[in-house]
């Protein structure tokens, strides 16, 4: 995207991922729609092939606004998008980064290494809030879980069980808001250098739409010369939402492996104790019958 407008979608990102989903409450405001994901539920796994497109989203259409506080290594750990060591060394090569002192006491410029984390265009963020109309673009990593909204009762309690666990509100958000972006309906006003959105609280957002337009991010190739996927703004949008939930809870997976085991260790633990219980306690209730002076229980004749 151009400078500028790269600038407008910073400060109306800024505004409107800035805002808790809550406020969509309001009378009038839908909320997104519950979509499907390979990561739903107590079994659900990220989609390796998706994290990766989701990160050349990240890099093509955001990273010139938004940071994104992850190192370089983080996206070859299991779990996640799991690029090669070669691939993260040549992603990392290709930025520099401000390192020192040195023997003379200067500071000096390097190549990145793996452990270093992703750089961000702006220097803090007070260069970027004084680029971006006196608010810095939030960083990126933790959006996905940041945001949420009550669905009401029963659906609240629904979501809690166990084998539901509806926890993808954050990027169920992301993907509505990049997606959201329509005519608006007669009658509604919409300021100079503002966006009608769907789903962003108020309807009126400064940011155009940042994947304006299929084919915008190129995907890597199949062996037939073909992108897997469609190379589409709902597939951009799927894709960096699908990413974003991962740098939120990179440990997702391994926390659900976790919680299943605990659940089946509580289910057995919970079998033996009962079966423990009735054999201790038939074993004292029969040997209570023969104590001397003791009356037998029950009506008498």
């Amino acid at each position: 995207m151009t400078t500028a407008r790269a600038l407008l979608a910073a400060a109306s990102l800024a505004a409107g991922l800035a805002l808790p989903l809550a406020a969509s409450a309001a009378e009038g405001q839908p909320h997104p729609p519950r979509e499907k994901w390979s990561f739903s539920g107590v079994f659900g796994t990220f989609d390796r092939a998706q994290l990766q497109r989701g990160f050349k989203v990240y890099r093509e259409v955001c990273q010139s606004c938004h940071q994104l506080k992850i190192p370089f290594r983080t996206l070859s750990q299991p779990g996640g998008p799991q690029f090669s060591q070669a691939q993260i060394n040549a992603l990392a090569a290709e930025y520099k980064v401000q390192d020192g002192p040195n023997d003379a006491g200067d500071m000096f410029e390097r190549p990145a290494r793996a452990a270093d984390n992703i750089p961000w265009t702006f220097a803090n963020e007070n260069q970027a809030a004084s680029a971006n109309g006196g608010k810095a673009p939030p960083s990126l990593q933790l959006m996905a879980k940041a945001r949420s909204y009550e669905r009401g009762f029963p659906l609240f309690i629904v979501d809690a069980l166990p084998f539901f666990q509806y926890q993808e509100h954050g990027a169920d958000y992301i993907h509505a808001l990049l997606t959201g972006y329509k005519d608006p309906p007669a009658g509604f006003t919409v300021p100079p250098g503002g966006h009608y959105n769907e789903y962003f609280p108020g309807h009126i957002i400064a940011m155009p739409k940042p994947i304006a337009t299929d084919g915008q991010v190129e995907y890597p190739k199949g062996p037939d010369g073909k992108s897997p996927v469609p190379e589409t703004v709902e597939q951009y949008s799927r894709d960096i939402a699908a990413f974003l939930m991962w740098t939120a809870e990179p440990n997702l997976e391994a926390r659900k492996r976790t919680g299943f085991m605990v659940i089946i260790f509580l289910a057995v633990f919970a079998y033996l104790m009962y079966y423990v219980k009735k054999k201790v306690w038939a074993k004292v209730g029969g040997e209570a019958e023969g104590l001397p002076g003791t009356a037998p229980l029950g009506p008498t004749h």
